[in-house]
C-alpha cells in the first residue's frame, strides 16, 4: 500500500518525483531510491502484528497508518532538506518515534521487539558465515575527483569535535555511524553533513554530544566561508586575516552599510574571540548559519564571531569612539550575557537597517483611516516584526453611518482583510507577517470578535492567520466578581470610553448603561457580565484566542500617561506604548540571560549592572539608527524612545541554584532577579540622560513626579478600590535611585519588556524567556529542522544518582519528558526538574506577578495547564487579575492524566472535563482546542517577530 501524500505527487514512473532526490543505504551497502510505500507497508504490517487481520483492516487503521507514514516523510525530509541518503535504520527509527509520539505504543512495542529480533538473526548468520575480508576501501569525490576516503583524517576530525567534552562523549561511534552512512562515490561534502547527523543522533545519550555536532558543522561553515579546510589550531589567525574582508565583501555586494568600512577593521579584527565558537551548542550554530549570517549567492560571508562584530558595529555607527563600542557590544553578545532581538541581528550593519521589534497602531473610525492602517500594517510587515493593532473605535454591526444614512459591517469584516495582508505581506520572504488584533470588552461585536479564530462558521467572518486579544477595562472584571451585569456599546455612540480608563472610565461607563437604560443610546445590549467571561475563556481554551489583558493596569501604571493612552499591547504582549493617530509605538528589544549572572549559589549584581549599562546603550542606540517605514512611528520612537530589556534562562537560573520553579523560593528569586534587572535598567537609562539628554516627552512623566514602577502598584490599588494582592517588599535603595532622576531625568520613557525569546534563547542555548522548561528530553522544530533537546542539568544529576542509562531514555521518549511516572527517579529529582505542565499555573502567576512589580512596560506570560477545568481557568485568570498582571499571553492545556504528543489525535489533546462543579465556566469537552503543547518555535517556525 502507499501513502495518500504519496499516492498524490507519484509520476508515471510510480516513484514520487518529490523524493527524486532522496536515496536508502540498505544494510549491504547498496544505494536505492527512497521509496515512503515502503513506510506505509511497514507500519502496515506492525498493526497487523497487535490487532490481527480483522483490525487492522478498519479504515481507522489505514488512515493511520497514511498519517503516521505521512509524518516519518516529514520528518526525514527535515533532517535533509536539500536531498541526501538515509541508511535504513535511520528510516526504521523514525518510525519507531512516529508511533511513540502518536500514542500507538503497543504497536511502537511489538515493532521494537520485531527490530531486534531481525538485528540478532542478521548477527547469528554473520557468526556464522567465514570471516569477512579486509574493509573495501572506499571512494569519494572532491572538487571533481576521484579518491580514496582519508580514513584517518577523517577520525582525526572527529576526535577534535569530541576532544574536552567528558569520557562519556567519543569519537568511535560518531565514526562508525558516519561510515555507516557513506557510499561510493559520495561526495566529500556529503561525508561531513554524515558525520554531523551521525554525532546528532547521540545528543540524547549524552547532551555533551550537541558540542560535538555543533564543532562538526562549524569545521562545513568554516570551508564554507574561507573555501579551504583551517585546523582549528590555524582559525584564530585567519579570523583576524578573513575579518575585513568579510566586511569588505558585504559592501561590495550591496549588503552591509559603507559606513562600516570607515571603522578600523585591524583593530577590530584582534579584538575577536574565536574560541567563544566553542560556546554553541548544535541548535544554536544550525541557527544562524541558517537564518542569520549574510550570503553572496547562497554562499555564507560570515563566521560567527564575525557575525556578532557586524551586529556591534551596526550598532555602534553614531558612537564617538566607535571602535571602543563596537567592541563593548561585542563582548556582551558573544559572551551570551545579552542577545538583540531578531530583527536587529537580521539587519543590523545592513543598507537598510530595520532593527524594531514591535509596532502599536490605533485603527480611526472611518474609511480612508482604517485603510491607512492596513496599508500602514503593510508597510511595517514589509521590513518590520509583530504588529499590535487597536480596533475598538471601529464602530459595530447595525451601527448608523450617517453619510450614508446606512448600517454599518461591523469591525469583523475589516480584520479579515487585516488578515489576508499579514498572509501577503510576509517581512520580505524571510518571516510570516504577524499582527494582533486587540478590542475593548463594551465593544458592541466583542462576541463576534471572540470567535474568530474558530473552525467553524462562516469563513467570511474567520481570520484563521493573525492573532487576537481582549482588552478588558477593571470595571468588567469587577462586575465578574460581583456577578453583575454588563453593557455592550458600539464605540459612535459612546466615543470617549476609548481613552478612559480607571475611576474616569467607569464613571462615564455607569453614565452611558444609565442612558441605555432609558433608551437614549441605540443600539446597546445588556448581558451578565459572567456570561460573557465564560465565553472569554471558553474561546480561549478552544482556540487559543483572544489572549487576556488589562486595559487599566496597563495605563495607570503607565509612565507616559501625562501625553497619551495605551490602546492595545503588541503581537506578544509585552510590550505597553501610548497610540494616537500621529503616534505609532515602536519598541527594540534586547534580553539579558539571566544564567551568565549567577554565580556562587547567588546573582552576580556587579556583572548584572555591568551587562545593562552596555545592552541599554546598545538598545538607545537602535532608536538613532533604525530604519522607519513610517513617520508615525519614526516621530514616536524619537520623540520618546521606549526600549524593551528583558531577560532569558530563568529556569537555567533556578536548575543552576537548585530552586524548582514550583517553589516559594522560585517566587522570591523572580522577585529579587526581576528587582535588579529594572533597577540597573532604569539607573543606565538616567545615566544616558545625563550623557545624551533626557527623551523630549519626559516632563510631566510618572518618573519626572518622583513615581518610580514600583510606586505605581498604589495607584491601581487606589484606582480599583482594592484589587490589588501582591507582595510590595523589596531590596535595593529606590530611593537613591528617584533622587538620581530627579537630578538627571531619563533617557528612555520605558525601558522593560520581557519578550518571549522563542528564537535568541536557541542561540545561546538556555531555556526561551521567563518559561518553565518545556520537557527533558523534546525535540524542537524550527526551519532548520527539528533537533534534540535534552536537559545537561538532568543528565548531570542522573549520572551522578547513577540513573543515566538507555532505560532512562526511553523512559523519558516515552513519557514526554517527564520524571513524574517515573519510579526510580527521587522526589527532590522529579520537583527539581518538574515541566511545564507539572507546575501548576499558580505558581506561574505569582512569579510573574512579583515581577510586573517592577516593570514599567509588561511580560509575555504563558499561562501552562493539565487539566483544565471551567473552575482552573475561572481561578487562573481571577488570580491573574488580582495580582496586578498587565498582560497574559497563550493558553497552553493538556489532558489530566498525561501530556499527549503534539501529533496526538484530534480531540485528545487539551482535553477539558467538565462537570457541573466546574461552573461559573461552560467549556465544551466536545471542543476541537487549537491551543496544544507547541510553543513560539514549533507552532509557526517562520515566525521570529518578537525574537
Amino acid at each position: 500500500m502507499r501513502s495518500a501524500a504519496v499516492g498524490a505527487s507519484a509520476d508515471s514512473s510510480g516513484t514520487a518525483s518529490v523524493f527524486t532526490h532522496y536515496q536508502i543505504i540498505r544494510r549491504n551497502g547498496a544505494v536505492v531510491h527512497f521509496e515512503p510505500s515502503k513506510i506505509a507497508v511497514a507500519l502496515m504490517k506492525a498493526f497487523l502484528a497487535v490487532h490481527g487481520t480483522q483490525g487492522a483492516a478498519s479504515a481507522s487503521v489505514r488512515e493511520t497508518v497514511d498519517t503516521l507514514t505521512q509524518n516519518v516523510v516529514r520528518a526525514l525530509m527535515r533532517s535533509r532538506p536539500g536531498g541526501g541518503t538515509f541508511h535504513i535504520e535511520d528510516v526504521q527509527d523514525q518510525v519507531e518515534l512516529g508511533l511513540m509520539r502518536s500514542g500507538h505504543h503497543e504497536v511502537a512495542r511489538a515493532y521494537v521487539l520485531y527490530r531486534e529480533r531481525r538485528a540478532q538473526e542478521r548477527a547469528s548468520q554473520a557468526a556464522a558465515q567465514a570471516p569477512q575480508p579486509a574493509e573495501a576501501v572506499l571512494h569519494v569525490t572532491d572538487g571533481g575527483q576521484r579518491m580514496p576516503l582519508d580514513v584517518a583524517r577523517l577520525t582525526t576530525l572527529i576526535e577534535a569535535a569530541c576532544a574536552n567534552l567528558g569520557q562519556d562523549v567519543r569519537a568511535e561511534p560518531i565514526v562508525a555511524e558516519t561510515k555507516r552512512n557513506l557510499y561510493e562515490g559520495v561526495p566529500m561534502a556529503e561525508v561531513y553533513k554524515a558525520a554531523i547527523l551521525a554525532a546528532r543522533t547521540l545528543i540524547e545519550k549524552d547532551p555533551a554530544y550537541t558540542y560535538a555536532t555543533a564543532r562538526l558543522l562549524l569545521h562545513t561553515i568554516v570551508k564554507e566561508v574561507l573555501g579551504e579546510d583551517v585546523p582549528a589550531a590555524e582559525r584564530s589567525q585567519r579570523y583576524i586575516e578573513f575579518f575585513p574582508q568579510a566586511i569588505k565583501k558585504g559592501v561590495e555586494a550591496e549588503l552591509l552599510d559603507d559606513r562600516l568600512l570607515q571603522f578600523d577593521l585591524p583593530r577590530l579584527a584582534a579584538a575577536l574571540k574565536p574560541e567563544r565558537d566553542l560556546q554553541f551548542d548544535y541548535l544554536g550554530l544550525q541557527t544562524l548559519y541558517d537564518r542569520y549570517f549574510l550570503h553572496v549567492r547562497k554562499t555564507r560571508i560570515e563566521l560567527p564571531q564575525v557575525f556578532f562584530m557586524r551586529v556591534a558595529m551596526g550598532l555602534a555607527l553614531n558612537e564617538i569612539d566607535r571602535e571602543a563600542r563596537a567592541i563593548e557590544f561585542y563582548e556582551v553578545l558573544s559572551r551570551f550575557d545579552f542577545m538583540s532581538s531578531t530583527p536587529t541581528l537580521f539587519n543590523s550593519g545592513t543598507r537598510r537597517s530595520q532593527l524594531s521589534s514591535c509596532y502599536l497602531t490605533t485603527v480611526p473610525d472611518e474609511l480612508d483611516g482604517i485603510y491607512e492602517a492596513i496599508k500602514e500594517n503593510a508597510l511595517l510587515s514589509k521590513f518590520a516584526g509583530g504588529l499590535g493593532n487597536d480596533w475598538t473605535r471601529v464602530r459595530a454591526l447595525g451601527s448608523h453611518i450617517k453619510g450614508t444614512n446606512g448600517e454599518s459591517q461591523g469591525v469583523v469584516p475589516f480584520l479579515k482583510v487585516v488578515n489576508d495582508t499579514a498572509v501577503a505581506v510576509n517581512q520580505g520572504g524571510k518571516r510570516k507577517g504577524a499582527v494582533c488584533a486587540y478590542l475593548e470588552t463594551w465593544h458592541l461585536d466583542i462576541e463576534e470578535f471572540l470567535e474568530l479564530r474558530k473552525n467553524t462558521g462562516d469563513d467570511r467572518r474567520r481570520t484563521h492567520d493573525m492573532n487576537t486579544a481582549n482588552w478588558i477595562p477593571d470595571l468588567f472584571m469587577k462586575r465578574v466578581m460581583d456577578k453583575g451585569d454588563w453593557t455592550l456599546f458600539s464605540p459612535s455612540s459612546v466615543p470617549d470610553l476609548h481613552d478612559l480608563f480607571g475611576a474616569d472610565f467607569e464613571r462615564a461607563y455607569v453614565a452611558y448603561e444609565e442612558k441605555a437604560a432609558r433608551g437614549e443610546i441605540q443600539p446597546s445590549k445588556k448581558i451578565p457580565a459572567v456570561d460573557l467571561w465564560r465565553k472569554m475563556l471558553s474561546m480561549l481554551f478552544e482556540t487559543g484566542h483572544p489572549w487576556i489583558t488589562f486595559k487599566d493596569a496597563c495605563n495607570v501604571r503607565s509612565p507616559q500617561q501625562h501625553v497619551g493612552v495605551v490602546h492595545s499591547s503588541n503581537l506578544c504582549t509585552e510590550i505597553t506604548l501610548n497610540t494616537s493617530d500621529t503616534e505609532t509605538a515602536v519598541c527594540n528589544l534586547g534580553s539579558v540571560n539571566l544564567l551568565n549572572h549567577v554565580r556562587d549559589g547567588q546573582l552576580d549584581h556587579a556583572k548584572l549592572q555591568q551587562t545593562i549599562n552596555t545592552a541599554m546603550r546598545m538598545l538607545d542606540n537602535v532608536i538613532d539608527i533604525n530604519y522607519y517605514a513610517v513617520k508615525k512611528a519614526r516621530d514616536a520612537n524619537l520623540r520618546h524612545r521606549p526600549v524593551g530589556l528583558g531577560l532569558m534562562g530563568f529556569q537555567d537560573a533556578l536548575y543552576e541554584l537548585r530552586i524548582p520553579y514550583a517553589s516559594d523560593a522560585a517566587v522570591e528569586f523572580a522577585d529579587r532577579s526581576m528587582e535588579a534587572i529594572c533597577y540597573y535598567a532604569y539607573w543606565a537609562s538616567t545615566e544616558l540622560a545625563r550623557e545624551r539628554g533626557r527623551y523630549s516627552s519626559f516632563r510631566g512623566s510618572l518618573w519626572d513626579q518622583g513615581i518610580l514602577p514600583p510606586d505605581t502598584v498604589d495607584l491601581l490599588t487606589r484606582e480599583r478600590g482594592g484589587f490589588v494582592e501582591v507582595d510590595r517588599s523589596s531590596a535595593l535603595d529606590w530611593d537613591a535611585l528617584r533622587r538620581k532622576i530627579a537630578q538627571d531625568g531619563m533617557r528612555n520613557s520605558n525601558c522593560v519588556a520581557i519578550a518571549p525569546t522563542a528564537t535568541i534563547s536557541n542561540i545561546v542555548g538556555v531555556d526561551a524567556s521567563i518559561e518553565p522548561c518545556f520537557g527533558n528530553l523534546s525535540v524542537k522544530s524550527n526551519l532548520s529542522g527539528e533537533f534534540t533537546v535534552i536537559n545537561a542539568y538532568l543528565v548531570r544529576d542522573l549520572k551522578r544518582l547513577g540513573l543515566w542509562d538507555d532505560v532512562m531514555v526511553m523512559d523519558l521518549k516515552h513519557f514526554d519528558g517527564s520524571l513524574h511516572p517515573i519510579d526510580r527517579v527521587p522526589q527532590d529529582i522529579k520537583a527539581l526538574y518538574a515541566t511545564a505542565f507539572e507546575v501548576e499555573p499558580a505558581w506561574l502567576v505569582e512569579a510573574a506577578a512579583r515581577r510586573q512589580k517592577w516593570i514599567d512596560q509588561a511580560q509575555s506570560l504563558n499561562i501552562y495547564m493539565a487539566g483544565a477545568s471551567g473552575k482552573k481557568l475561572d481561578d487562573t485568570y481571577k488570580l491573574a487579575w488580582l495580582r496586578g498582571l498587565k498582560t497574559t499571553y497563550y493558553l497552553r492545556t493538556t489532558s489530566a492524566t498525561q501530556a499527549e504528543k503534539s501529533t496526538g489525535r484530534t480531540g485528545q489533546l487539551n482535553a477539558v472535563s467538565v462537570t457541573p462543579t466546574d461552573t461559573p465556566m461552560a467549556v465544551s469537552a466536545a471542543a476541537e482546542p487549537a491551543t496544544d503543547v507547541k510553543f513560539c518555535a514549533i507552532d509557526d517556525p517562520g515566525c521570529e517577530a518578537c525574537q
